[in-house]
């Protein structure tokens, strides 16, 4: 495979060289819509969850039942290079937010998740019930990672730290996030405001709003911004929502930054509604941001992969087909891939 390795690599090295990437931890220099001066927010939405309410949904929870495995089919592995032109688009769903972004030669890499289970702890805590679409080794180069927030079933540092180790890719994420990698000694980070930018060689990778929270442990909470990531390029924009609940913030997104030409938009992790319904998407709110956004083509991620609420695992997959038929919407536009399967945009 090396003749695809040399072409893309003398393309992007004089791209990299002017890299200007910001490695400092950084937070607002003064309170926003979003930051009261020590904690962040969903400026639209006051309420959400809280620790009486999360008790409560633990105490009364009924989740359906899972597989303890389940299989994925073989995958072929994506190229080093996809296409020397900037207008050749194709993404691979590796599993859960995990999705291989390839732009031309560029290749981006949302929120890597490759730990068997996405918890502060290896023996306790959601369990994945099937392997990833892509093993790490079988990742082409990574030129930036799109990481969302903090959380673990988004957040994964081991596989950050392999990742980093190997390719050394911008990463690019909200306010305060950097300090949890910079412990792990990953360095290239630039942490951004909702609407602040970063550029990568063609690419300009905008941080923006979700409607979320974050934390890792009992005393972080809304300590670090949260947030979706937008490509732009000359050849349009990709959209990941990271993790989201619905609301004004994709329409504020289309009429900034225009219809985007790909969304990845969270269908998964929304039961019980009364609990989860203000910051994870179910597919009826999916499809109503696919509407507000204008999105050419929409792919479904979070779902699958942890059972990280109280939905069947195919829950998901078939209120979707439910939810673009009650709005409108054809199939195809809103694709659902298996793990390890490439989209050609």
């Amino acid at each position: 495979m090396a003749h695809e390795k040399n072409p893309a690599e003398a393309l992007l090295k004089p791209l990299k060289e002017r890299l200007d990437v910001l490695s400092q931890p950084r937070l607002p220099l003064a309170k926003n819509d979003h930051f009261n001066g020590s904690r962040f927010f969903n400026p639209w939405l006051r309420t959400g969850h809280g620790l009486r309410d999360a008790l409560r949904w633990v105490r009364t929870r009924k989740p359906a039942e899972w597989p303890q495995w389940q299989h994925n089919d073989p995958a072929q592995l994506p190229p080093a290079c996809f296409s020397p032109r900037l207008d050749d688009w194709q993404v691979t769903f590796v599993n859960h937010a995990t999705v291989l972004i390839q732009i031309g030669p560029w290749n981006l890499l949302t929120d890597p998740v490759w730990s068997d289970r996405v918890s502060p702890l290896r023996q306790i805590g959601p369990r994945r019930v099937r392997n990833p679409g892509l093993r790490l080794d079988e990742l082409p180069p990574i030129h930036a990672v799109l990481l969302s927030h903090d959380h673990y079933d988004h957040l994964d540092v081991r596989s950050l730290m392999w990742i980093a180790r190997r390719d050394k890719p911008l990463i690019v994420t909200g306010l305060g996030v950097g300090a949890v990698l910079r412990q792990h000694g990953i360095e290239r980070v630039s942490e951004c405001d909702w609407w602040q930018s970063v550029e990568l060689g063609p690419l300009t990778i905008h941080f923006v709003p979700a409607q979320h929270f974050s934390g890792r442990g009992a005393r972080d909470r809304n300590r670090t911004l949260w947030g979706g990531l937008y490509v732009s390029s000359e050849s349009g924009g990709c959209f990941f929502a990271g993790d989201t609940g619905y609301g004004p913030h994709f329409a504020e997104i289309r009429e900034r930054l225009g219809a985007p030409r790909l969304a990845l938009l969270p269908i998964g992790a929304y039961e019980p509604r009364w609990f989860m319904g203000p910051v994870h998407m179910n597919p009826d709110d999916a499809v109503r941001a696919h509407v507000d956004l204008g999105a050419r083509r929409s792919l479904s991620i979070h779902f699958n992969t942890f059972q990280l609420t109280d939905e069947a695992i195919d829950q998901p997959v078939l209120d979707l087909q439910e939810a673009l038929k009650t709005h409108g919407v054809a199939s195809a536009a809103f694709a659902v891939l298996k793990e390890g399967s490439a989209l050609r945009v």
